[in-house]
């Protein structure tokens, strides 16, 4: 079993426009042990966004690697790499990206048939995490019939769907009221802890941040432990 679940080591970005280059990221440094939860704090503009695709391997770095689950990925192909992001991530935005044309089930039921699940077990699935987060009663509902609370619990049960190892969640309760917000981010810690993975979670809100094991901010694009 692996000790660290995700590992940046000297993650660098830099980009170039107009002939000038942005160093986004400068020489991160980051481990996450399996069952921790990370809040990632910082200012808009600051990186987080930067740093959790490059996480989640949906952007190369420049520079530095990237350890998933023991697995270097720095250098892997595409194939590869998004063989990983199935098998070990899942993703929870602010906005939840949910599909219009299927109800809760539906979107919850579809990321597993794609990773080669059966549908009745992935219906099984869909209706326990969807359960586990209070929305029985909104099993057949399609988005457009949700509040913006519930589409949010739905996307956090379909990132939770295929059971990764590691979580992350970009401002996930920042489109959403304070009380509203405050309900869904315990309910995405709790579930989170229940399931024992892994999490980095980046928000705004110094109060929710106080809620995790860890809190790390990105300052100039460095990363300091707070």
């Amino acid at each position: 079993m692996n000790n660290v679940t995700l590992s940046l080591k000297d993650i660098t970005k830099t980009y170039v426009q107009g002939g000038h280059k942005l160093e986004v990221l400068k020489s991160v440094d980051l481990e996450i042990k399996p069952g921790e939860i990370v809040a990632l704090i910082g200012q808009s503009g600051s990186g987080k966004t930067t740093m959790l695709q490059i996480a989640g391997l949906l952007d190369r770095p420049t520079k530095g690697e990237i350890v998933l689950n023991g697995v270097k990925s720095s250098r892997l192909g595409d194939n590869a790499r998004t063989s990983l992001r199935r098998d070990y991530l899942g993703f929870v935005y602010q906005y939840h990206n949910l599909l219009s044309d299927f109800d809760a089930v539906e979107n919850v039921v579809l990321p597993q048939i794609i990773a080669g699940k059966k549908y009745k077990k992935a219906e099984e699935q869909a209706k326990a995490l969807l359960a586990r987060l209070g929305l029985e009663h909104r099993f057949n509902h399609r988005p457009s019939a949700m509040s913006g609370g519930e589409q949010q619990r739905v996307a956090i049960a379909r990132a939770l769907a295929n059971e990764p190892k590691l979580l992350l969640a970009d401002e996930p309760t920042g489109n959403l009221d304070p009380k509203t917000a405050e309900i869904v981010f315990s309910e995405l810690v709790s579930i989170v802890r229940e399931t024992g993975l892994s999490a980095l979670i980046a928000t705004h809100n110094f109060d929710l941040a106080g809620k995790m094991d860890r809190k790390i901010q990105i300052k100039e694009g460095r990363l300091l432990d707070i």
